[in-house]
Order: C-alpha cells, then sequence, then structure tokens
C-alpha cells in the first residue's frame, strides 16, 4: 500500500485550474522582484560586494520563475487532457442518448 504525503493529499484536493492560478500568481510575484532587482541594478551605484549578491538574487529568482514555467507546463498538459476526458465522456453519454431514447 502506497502511502502518500500530506502536502500530495492536500494537492489531491485542488483543482487542477486553482492549482494553476496558484502558481502564475507566484510566478508574477516572483517577475516582479526581478524586476525591481533589475532596476536597482542598473539605478543604483553597488559596492561589488552587494552587485554580486543582488546578481545571485536575481538568478535564483530566474530558475524558480524556470521552475514555475515547468510546472505550468505540467499543469496545463493535465488540464487539457482533463478536458478532454470530459468531452469525451459528454460525447459518450450523448450516443447513448440518443442510441436508446430514440
Amino acid at each position: 500500500m502506497k502511502m502518500t504525503k500530506p502536502k500530495d493529499k492536500n494537492r489531491e484536493k485542488i483543482s487542477v485550474a486553482s492549482e494553476i492560478d496558484r502558481v502564475e500568481e507566484r510566478k508574477s510575484r516572483c517577475n516582479n522582484l526581478l524586476e525591481r532587482a533589475e532596476f536597482r541594478r542598473r539605478k543604483e551605484e553597488l559596492s561589488d560586494e552587494d552587485s554580486k549578491l543582488l546578481e545571485e538574487e536575481m538568478n535564483q529568482m530566474t530558475e524558480r520563475i524556470q521552475k514555475y514555467d515547468d510546472e505550468l507546463e505540467i499543469l496545463r498538459r493535465e488540464n487539457r487532457r482533463n478536458m478532454m476526458l470530459s468531452v469525451a465522456l459528454l460525447a459518450i453519454s450523448a450516443l447513448f442518448y440518443y442510441s436508446f431514447v430514440y
């Protein structure tokens, strides 16, 4: 018997669309932070140490944004699959309805 982590159980209760919205919101926040850091790098006179720290922070944000993009791609693929499954079930239901009612 496979044990699921509590985090996975909570995720199973959340719809794919809600999960997509949550990840897009996090990605948007990271993009805003990255834009602020880039603006700060251009406008402020930073010491070498501060510049290096800012660059590391920007690299981390860029990696996090890439991670969110990958997660969004997976979630959107799952959402498309779920939609196609729903459409197929609707088509099968309509086929049975029309074949047995008419």
